[in-house]
């Protein structure tokens, strides 16, 4: 099963009923109950990462908890859609990009299943080559890039953005991890697709950063988006063939994955 975590605006993009799941998980319950249907070929699980009111600010959603559902409903794969600021002038508001590296720079969020033991995840490529293909390879997507992750809920100094922008990092956001690293713990494929709401402070002039803004933004391209998300999930192959699980790095896990 492929997973997609996103907005509240991706409810309405199944093919077929639905079906609700209200599930538990040794870290809680997910930001909100998931929502299964089909698209395409694929069945589809969807999880909106804020809450199904959009209760759950980037800093406070529960990531060990939404990553634990999705695995144990079966979910193997997962795409994950998401807003972002964009640190490359190049890349203006409706821009996508599918990145291929992360930089954390969040604090003090549970960003592990493994609090015991000397277990090391291989992390160098935080995305799946395979999922990341299949979103990039569409029409007008940046193929590639830095996220940069920032703890929120706050937007950035024009100090920071500029700090970003001057290590080459191409795309600020708030939710790409733990999301990633979790994903990576319980074997599960995951790949972001990022959609550009705003050029970040430093690298623009007037008063910076607007929520208002970054929301009128994100709804005048959700369609589009959703369009595009669609797609990509009619590029990935049914059957997983994933060299890229920790079983497959020698990796012994502490516990069994549900």
């Amino acid at each position: 099963m492929l997973g997609v975590i996103g907005g509240s605006g991706f409810y309405t993009f199944f093919d077929s009923d639905v079906r609700h799941v209200h599930p538990d998980t040794p870290y809680g319950r997910p930001s909100a109950p998931l929502t299964v249907g089909t698209v395409g070929e694929h069945e589809v699980a969807f999880l909106p990462r804020h809450g199904a009111r959009h209760e759950y600010s980037a800093h406070t959603v529960p990531y060990r908890a939404n990553m634990w559902a999705l695995r144990a409903l079966g979910v193997r794969q997962v795409l994950a859609p998401c807003a972002v600021g964009s640190l490359n002038p190049a890349y203006g508001p409706g821009s996508i990009v599918v990145p291929d590296q992360l930089v954390d720079r969040t604090n003090s969020r549970a960003d592990t299943y493994f609090d015991s033991g000397a277990i090391h995840v291989d992390f160098a490529d935080p995305y799946c080559p395979t999922l990341r293909e299949a979103a990039s390879g569409l029409p007008d997507v940046v193929d590639g890039g830095t996220m940069v992750v920032i703890q929120g809920p706050r937007f950035s100094t024009r100090a920071e953005s500029r700090w970003f922008a001057s290590a080459g990092f191409t795309l600020v956001n708030m939710t790409g991890y733990p999301e990633a690293v979790l994903a990576r713990e319980l074997e599960i494929c995951y790949a972001a697709i990022a959609l550009v709401t705003d050029l970040d402070a430093g690298i623009s002039h007037g008063e910076g950063v607007k929520t208002v803004d970054v929301m009128v933004e994100f709804e005048k391209n959700i369609e589009p988006f959703k369009t595009l998300v669609r797609d990509a999930i009619g590029r990935v192959a049914v059957q997983r063939d994933c060299t890229h699980c920790l079983s497959h790095t020698g990796v012994t896990l502490p516990f069994e994955l549900p």
